[in-house]
């Protein structure tokens, strides 16, 4: 990568993802050739730098607005949050730049933006399957399916493994209407792997090659999450803290705090208090809320399972609530931050 000062233009031969910091330093100082090099070279609009602050946060901040004009033009989201829960307009000070701002078409937030299958998987592919190989893992297969999957994976130049890591690019569940909320499987989800049906390996077998996946993906979880580790956008449960309470049976508890864990969560140490001037006034926002949603500022979570014998007292006031494991696991199985069932 090299720096052009006469031009004011940045070129370079890597993948555009991989410039995301330069994008950020360009909008920063206001380069405005950069960006637009950048920009033609297919680097993402909205990928979050440090503290959550996208692009178009950076430029408003330091009062480019010739960055931000073309950031706008381009489609860049203005109800992005960064951590601290603000959004660029919160940052505009002079009349000028709020001016710019409101006349600018509103761009939908990445998180809530539709995507069609063909642009999703292609946007996708590179975050799961480069030129690195195939590795496969089977979650609740019967023993004839896992020697299938074992005689797809040598077939296909795969590899198949016994234990999920960040090296797996394909979890293989049953053929059923509902994904699996094994452990494996959602850990899958959350690395953005693909999770396809037995159907998948049997069509493979069959016809003595690769198979596409897109038909036998597992719901449109899956989807979502290589798109936005595709995209560059923060984990799942960014923003969110949890604590968990009590005994668990459907998922252990030291396997809902790897999950935790490997979804960009926070554990709590002492149970939060919907009281506490402290607690309340935490500043985080959590990324994947939808826009709108009293989600988005309340990120502290006491989770308990609703089959077990002890029932805790219900909250939900200001930034506290409460809330089944269940609800945790369908938020990874379908990649987003759901609403909390009503007590």
């Amino acid at each position: 990568m090299y720096f052009n000062k006469k031009t004011c233009t940045e070129k370079y031969s890597v993948n555009p993802t991989s410039v995301t910091l330069d994008q950020h330093e360009a909008c920063n100082l206001g380069h405005l050739g950069v960006v637009e090099e950048l920009l033609q070279q297919g680097t993402l609009l909205n990928t979050p730098g440090y503290q959550n602050d996208s692009p178009l946060h950076d430029a408003v901040r330091n009062g480019q607005i010739a960055v931000v004009k073309l950031l706008v033009e381009r489609g860049a989201s203005q109800s992005v949050l960064n951590m601290f829960g603000l959004q660029p307009v919160d940052y505009a000070l002079t009349p000028e730049m709020q001016e710019v701002l409101r006349m600018a078409p509103e761009a939908p937030h990445p998180v809530t933006t539709t995507l069609s299958p063909t642009t999703s998987l292609s946007k996708a592919a590179g975050c799961v399957r480069e030129t690195g190989p195939v590795v496969v893992i089977g979650s609740q297969l019967t023993q004839t399916q896992q020697k299938q999957l074992t005689k797809a994976a040598q077939l296909l130049g795969g590899k198949q493994v016994q234990s999920f890591s960040r090296a797996v690019t394909h979890v293989v569940v049953p053929d059923a209407p509902i994904m699996p909320s094994s452990l494996t499987t959602l850990q899958g989800v959350l690395n953005g792997c693909w999770i396809l049906t037995f159907s998948w390996v049997s069509c493979s077998l069959q016809a003595g090659s690769w198979v596409g996946e897109s038909e036998y993906e597992a719901g449109d979880g899956p989807l979502r999450a290589r798109v936005n580790r595709g995209s560059l956008l923060p984990p799942l449960f960014d923003g969110c803290f949890f604590y968990m309470l009590g005994s668990f049976c459907k998922l252990p508890k030291h396997e809902l705090i790897q999950l935790v864990k490997e979804g960009g969560g926070q554990l709590l140490n002492r149970q939060p208090k919907p009281d506490s001037d402290v607690t309340q006034t935490l500043s985080a926002a959590a990324y994947h809320a939808q826009p709108g949603s009293d989600q988005v500022l309340c990120t502290q979570y006491i989770l308990y399972d609703p089959q077990s014998s002890y029932k805790p007292q219900k909250v939900r006031v200001g930034k506290v609530w409460s809330a089944p494991s269940t609800w945790f696991m369908d938020c990874i199985a379908a990649f987003q931050l759901l609403p909390v069932p009503a007590h």
